[in-house]
C-alpha cells in the first residue's frame, strides 16, 4: 500500500519501518517537527513536509500517528475523500476524523514504544473502521506487520485495552523506576533484580499470573511484613505503596 504519516512522534516512527520493513511504499511524512519528519524521511527514502495543504493525496491510506489531544487539530485542517483515513490513539473514537473522509477509522498498537528501538517490536494492532473499506483496508495493513496477533476492537473495547495496558507496563515500569531509585539510595545495584523480573513476566506467557503470586503478603508472613514496612520508615512513598500491594495481593486471596 501506499501510505502517508501525519506525525514523527514514537507511534509513528515505529510504525513507519513495521511498514516499510512489510513492503509498503512510504509516499511522504508530515509534521509540524520539521526536523524530526526530514529525519524520517531521510531514514525511509521518501519526502517530509511540515505543512498540512502540502499532504500528498494519492495514498491509500493515512496513517494519524499524533498524540491524543491533537489528533482533533489535525483532522480539522485535513480534507481526503475518498481515502482511508486512521488515528492510532486508544482512547479517541474514530468519529473525531467523521469530517475528514467517509473511510475513517482506527489503527491502534498496543504496544510501548519508543523510536530509539535497536529492533522493531512484535505489535498486535487493534483496528475498527467505519465502513467495509476502512475494516478491510486497515486489517490488511495490520496483518501485513503483525500476523495473527490483529483483532477488530470499538471504542470501549479499545480503552479497556488501554486501561489494562496501562496497568501492565506504565504502572509497572514506575513500580522499576521507584526499586531502581531505592538501590542507588541504599548502595544496591538494582542490575541484580534483573533475573528476576525477566523470569516473572516470562512466566506469565504459561500461567496465570494469580496462579504464580508468592511473597510475604500471598503467604501472610506477618513477621516478614513487618520487618520490611520498618525499613521502608525512611521511604514514606515506598512504605505507602508496600502496605497497599501487600492490602490488595491479600484481598485477592
Amino acid at each position: 500500500m501506499d501510505i502517508v504519516i501525519i506525525g514523527s512522534g514514537n507511534v509513528a516512527a515505529v510504525l513507519g519501518r513495521k511498514f516499510k520493513a512489510a513492503g509498503h511504499q512510504i509516499l511522504q511524512i508530515f509534521s509540524r517537527n520539521a526536523s524530526a519528519a526530514s529525519a524520517l524521511a531521510y531514514e525511509w527514502d521518501t519526502e517530509s513536509t511540515n505543512y498540512i495543504s502540502l499532504i500528498n493525496k494519492h495514498a491509500d491510506v493515512y496513517i494519524v500517528a499524533v498524540n491524543d489531544d491533537s489528533i482533533t487539530a489535525v483532522a480539522k485542517e485535513l480534507l481526503l475523500p475518498g481515502k482511508v483515513v486512521a488515528h492510532t490513539a486508544a482512547s479517541v473514537s474514530m468519529e473525531v476524523l467523521s469530517g475528514v473522509t467517509e473511510h475513517i477509522g482506527v489503527f491502534y498498537p498496543l504496544q510501548s514504544l519508543r523510536k530509539e528501538m535497536n529492533s522493531l517490536p512484535d505489535v498486535p494492532v487493534y483496528f475498527d473502521g467505519s465502513d467495509e473499506k476502512a475494516k478491510r483496508t486497515l486489517e490488511l495493513l495490520a496483518r501485513s506487520i503483525a500476523a495473527e496477533k490483529v483483532g477488530n476492537a470499538g471504542d470501549q473495547d479499545r480503552l479497556k485495552l488501554h486501561v489494562a495496558a496501562v496497568f501492565v507496563s506504565n504502572f509497572t515500569n514506575h513500580l522499576y523506576a521507584l526499586a531502581e531509585a531505592y538501590c542507588k539510595k541504599e548502595g544496591l545495584d538494582f542490575r541484580q533484580l534483573l533475573p528476576l523480573i525477566e523470569e516473572t513476566a516470562l512466566r506469565i506467557r504459561e500461567i496465570s499470573p494469580k496462579d504464580v503470586q508468592t511473597g510475604p503478603a500471598f503467604r501472610h508472613d506477618a513477621q516478614t511484613i513487618q520487618k520490611h514496612l520498618e525499613l521502608l520508615k525512611g521511604h514514606p512513598q515506598l512504605q505507602q505503596l508496600y502496605q497497599q500491594f501487600t492490602d490488595s495481593i491479600q484481598q485477592a486471596g
